[in-house]
């Protein structure tokens, strides 16, 4: 006697599944990858097409350290980012505290972190920390920019990926009309997942109570789609490549 219908359909389907996961496939959503294999024909059996054949949905991270930060410069202009390269801290504490007298910043939102501390240290303005919910809210969105390190930036998107381990919790990077991240060039990595990745390791699998992706300076287009920015958040976003 046969096996009833629907035994032999969930067979099928189960063995198609086991067939597929069998079949190395690069992430089918980058642009650069080769073309896919194709599995074994027969009855049943599934077929990988070629990934030039699809329309990527997200851009490629690059393959080394130098396209990967060439990327994430180009697309961090283009999302109207401010870019500065500096050789170490040293060189990004000047050249903040050069952006803070020229534009006549009178009060700076820091956190406690090791990248963060020594650019802070040479600021002529005053200064208010951030690192435990005691500090006065008001006082933090009257500052004239925050001051965060971060976890990853991402070369495919040109974001920054903060969080509540590397930002001073979830206020200093929002409330200030203008953000300054420190990004050293190790924490450059390609794609979102690889960010992802960086995250879940580097905090050994317990992750932050926040984690942010943020792509430019806030921005909303939602009135006759007109651009306007700081909608949301800051207005400006000062990345220092440090390195």
């Amino acid at each position: 006697m046969s096996p009833p219908a629907s035994t032999s359909a969930r067979d099928t389907i189960l063995a198609r599944i086991r067939e597929a996961l069998r079949v190395p496939a690069p992430p089918p959503h980058m642009a650069s990858q080769a073309a896919g294999a194709t599995a074994a024909s027969g009855p049943g059996s599934l077929t990988v097409l070629p990934l030039e054949m699809a329309r990527p949905w997200l851009p490629d991270g690059g393959e080394t350290p130098a396209e990967q930060l060439a990327l994430l410069t180009d697309n961090l202009a283009k999302l109207r980012a401010e870019v500065h390269r500096a050789a170490d801290l040293t060189g990004a504490a000047e050249i903040v505290a050069g952006i803070a007298r020229d534009r006549g910043w009178r009060r700076v939102a820091w956190h406690g972190h090791p990248a963060v501390e020594p650019v802070v240290a040479a600021l002529d303005c005053e200064t208010l920390r951030v690192d435990d919910n005691a500090f006065d809210k008001n006082a933090l969105e009257s500052c004239d920019a925050g001051i965060t390190a971060c976890d990853a930036a991402i070369a495919q998107t040109g974001s920054i990926l903060v969080s509540s381990g590397t930002c001073g919790g979830r206020a200093l990077s929002i409330l200030p009309h203008v953000h300054i991240v420190l990004v050293s060039l190790d924490q450059i990595v390609a794609t979102l997942s690889d960010a992802l990745e960086l995250v879940r390791t580097g905090y050994a699998g317990r992750m932050p109570s926040m984690v942010s992706f943020i792509t430019g300076p806030s921005r909303t287009g939602d009135i006759e789609r007109i651009l306007v920015l700081g909608a949301h958040g800051p207005k400006e976003l000062l990345v220092i490549l440090v390195g």
